[in-house]
């Protein structure tokens, strides 16, 4: 369903007129990516939905993969961006390590349940390595590695991949559950893994 008349003929819908056709694209397609699956939205409806002309979707990005890249790395660059605003907030890097479960928390209500983007995406593109997902990945690894270094955790490149295990697994079952209480009770299995590896623990 359109929203406006003339939608798809490149008008914007109501009070989005004055928002650059690239990024009406892409709000839209965030939008659209984030609720269903990547592979389910045509991009007939991305276009009507966005109020641009196809024409302006291949000169702007190419391709509906092209787009999808870019969802990723918009997608990337937000969650880096919270990430390191609330951490800023926090002195202790086990804190530091445990927000990205919280923010996993307040994320899973906001997008009802969907499970982690990063992975749903990878699905659509079962084969192929979507590199704004390696990229996130990667730049999550180091991040834990770097804070368990800093917390003085035994062989912290081998920890960070437990726990970054544990913060998969807790956003399938918070997908299949549509409960946060999987992402609360890996929290603390990271905390007590932590804990268990720390020069304090007995």
């Amino acid at each position: 369903m359109t929203r406006t008349t003339g939608v798809g003929r490149g008008h914007a819908p109501d009070g989005r007129s004055g928002v650059p056709p690239a990024q009406r694209l892409l709000d839209t397609a965030t939008e659209l990516f984030a609720a269903q699956d990547i592979r389910e939205v045509g991009i007939d409806r991305i276009l009507a939905e966005a109020g641009v002309a196809k024409a302006s979707l291949y000169s702007l990005y190419g391709s509906k993969d092209a787009l999808v890249l870019a969802y990723l790395n918009a997608l990337d660059q937000a969650d880096r961006k919270r990430y390191h605003s609330g951490a800023a907030a926090l002195s202790d890097p086990v804190d530091q390590i445990l927000l990205f479960f919280d923010l996993a928390s307040a994320a899973a209500k906001k997008r009802r349940y969907r499970g982690c983007l990063y992975v749903n995406a990878a699905g659509a593109y079962a084969g192929t390595e979507l590199e704004p997902v390696v990229d996130h990945r990667r730049w999550m690894h180091a991040t834990l590695a770097g804070l368990l270094a800093q917390a003085g955790v035994v062989d912290p490149q081998e920890c960070a991949g437990d726990l970054q295990l544990l913060y998969d697994g807790a956003l399938v079952g918070s997908k299949v559950e549509r409960s946060v209480a999987p992402i609360a009770r890996a929290r603390r299995l990271a905390a007590d893994r932590i804990a268990t590896r720390a020069p304090h623990a007995t």
